[in-house]
């Protein structure tokens, strides 16, 4: 892999100084989503480093920060529930396997070329699964908001106790938290640049829990090993390995979501294009080392990536600058980190959940479409109380079931049958002619645009609509595609017409549309004659076909068909 276009020296000072205003952003972060996930803190550390530097030396986005993030420590704080709970001895090692499966998946759909298609989701469905995922990291943060261990059974579990954690409140720890909210919301935000709210309040939170609760009872995270990680042998449990593997691909799925929406952020900031398939293949790679080596999962990390850009950065070196300075304070400063309260770690990531939520389309999605309002809350039910997966698909199904039904309406408005000429379809003065001329007993079967399956209905009701006819035209000049079922249904039509002794003359297929037509077998029903490519040519073929059977109907001497001598 040729990384020479992302990482250049052009612009040192920006890209120091972005990945060093980075890293003091993802410091706290990664505290408090390793808190939260159950994995620990150092955990947290981990996958800020590996995730952030392989994803900066081997991705396509030249100024994006990865790290974990709070979607994907939802998600893992799930994982490391569900194999933990069936497996004590062994889960937190599946778990990690589980993140290293998840790359793997990265990887695989990057190297399909398939970073285009990951993103290509209805945005009722991304808004409802982002908001959800914010909601369930905001309640997860109650019970270390409270001063208290985070109960089992994750949100429905800390729902369902939320009486007793009321009642069990320790009320220090929850002063430090409310006072860390606080801080993350009054900092100015154009002191925001210069001094993160994030470390601000972990430094204030940190101070005021030693200076005036030093001798109170205050959970902390405690010291966190220093030196490198032991690296983690993959895991798998005979009746979790179907689990683990769907564990793996949703965690995939929502990283390389998550990353290329980061992204698409980046390219509007820098004006650049990134190359989302290799940035796939990067995050795939930063997620299976961090799960190698017992750390997080993350992905491109919106907050992160903004503040690199607007500091200076301009290449992947910031994000290598980032990783490297985090990896000093993992190996050498992390005992500094063994005072934080839980609870200001809690503070951060309830905070963070908070921001998730997609406030801004909640408050107007009513006033768009209540269909679309209706599957962005379905979406959210689904993510906070069933299951991550449960609502990703029935939402894309839901949407896509609506979209498609928009589509057949629009596309069946271009099935049309007439049989003479009137405003419907656009003829020309002489095909108009033509058309008067057969006084009814020729059809014109006009078709555009793609006829997708939706539009199978239209074609059956058109068609069964008229009868008592001598020639049917099938006019496919405008049609550029021809799905399976719409192709069945117009078989059908044709079939009839043949079986009633009609005659049919198809105008215009060609290419993908005539193959579909002759692999259907039309070819041998339609005679070679009947296929042209002009309409006012098929046209006065039909009318002559008119004028022959009518002829035969009336042979008595004397017998006028008042049909004018003319084409």
């Amino acid at each position: 892999m040729q990384i020479t276009n992302k990482i250049h020296f052009r612009n040192v000072r920006g890209d120091l100084l972005g990945g060093l205003t980075a890293a003091i952003i993802a410091l706290p972060m990664a505290l408090a989503f390793g808190i939260a996930s159950g994995a620990g803190a150092s955990a947290g550390l981990w996958g800020a480093v590996l995730v952030g530097f392989f994803a900066a030396v081997f991705g396509g986005t030249p100024t994006l920060i990865s790290e974990p993030t709070g979607p994907m420590t939802v998600i893992m704080t799930a994982v490391i529930a569900s194999l933990t709970a069936s497996d004590p001895d062994n889960g937190m090692a599946m778990a990690f396997t589980v993140v290293m499966l998840a790359g793997f998946f990265q990887i695989i759909f990057g190297l399909l070329k398939l970073g285009k298609y990951v993103t290509m989701m209805p945005y009722t469905v991304i808004s409802g699964f982002m908001t959800g995922i914010g909601l369930i990291l905001v309640i997860l943060q109650i019970a270390p908001f409270l001063g208290q261990g985070t109960p089992s059974g994750g949100v429905i579990g800390t729902l369902q106790n939320l009486p007793s954690l009321i009642d069990g409140i320790k009320p220090l720890e929850t002063i430090l938290a409310v006072m860390t909210v606080v801080i993350l919301y009054v900092v100015p935000r154009r002191y925001r640049q210069y001094c993160p709210p994030q470390l601000l309040a972990l430094v204030a939170g940190t101070l005021v829990s030693l200076v005036f609760f030093g001798d109170a009872e205050i959970s902390r995270i405690g010291l966190i090993p220093t030196g490198l990680p032991s690296l983690q042998v993959p895991t798998f449990g005979a009746s979790e390995l179907r689990l683990m593997i769907i564990d793996g691909m949703v965690l995939g799925m929502l990283g390389c979501i998550d990353a290329l929406l980061t992204s698409v952020v980046a390219d509007s900031l820098t004006r650049t294009e990134h190359n989302s398939n290799k940035e796939l293949i990067g995050q795939g790679l930063g997620n299976l080392a961090s799960g190698l080596f017992g750390g997080l999962p993350g992905a491109g990390a919106t907050m992160g990536t903004v503040v690199n850009i607007q500091t200076g950065a301009s290449s992947a070196l910031s994000g290598i600058t980032r990783a490297i300075i985090l990896f000093v304070v993992v190996i050498w400063a992390a005992p500094l980190t063994a005072n934080i309260p839980l609870a200001v770690l809690a503070g951060i990531a309830f905070k963070v959940g908070v921001n998730i939520i997609d406030w801004g389309f909640l408050k107007r999605v009513h006033k768009i479409s209540w269909k679309a309002a209706g599957i962005v809350y379905g979406v959210i039910i689904l993510t906070v109380l069933v299951d991550l997966m449960v609502a990703v698909g029935v939402g894309v199904f839901i949407a896509n079931v609506m979209t498609i039904d928009k589509l057949s309406e629009l596309r069946s408005k271009s099935v049309k049958m007439v049989s003479d000429a009137d405003d419907e379809i656009v003829l020309n003065a002489e095909e108009k002619q033509v058309l008067d001329l057969a006084r009814g007993r020729m059809l014109l079967f006009h078709l555009s645009g793609p006829m997708i399956f939706g539009v199978a209905k239209a074609i059956e009701r058109e068609h069964n609509a008229v009868n008592n006819y001598d020639v049917l035209i099938v006019d496919l000049s405008e049609v550029p595609i021809l799905g399976v079922t719409s192709s069945l249904a117009l078989e059908n039509a044709i079939k009839e017409a043949i079986d009633q002794h009609n005659e049919v003359i198809i105008v215009g297929a060609t290419g993908k549309v005539k193959n579909r037509l002759e692999t259907l077998g039309l070819a041998g029903l339609i005679p070679p004659d009947n296929w042209m490519g002009d309409r006012l040519y098929a046209l006065q073929q039909g009318l002559a076909v008119v004028r022959n059977r009518q002829s035969e109907l009336y042979q008595p001497a004397g017998a006028n068909l008042d049909i004018e001598e003319k084409i």
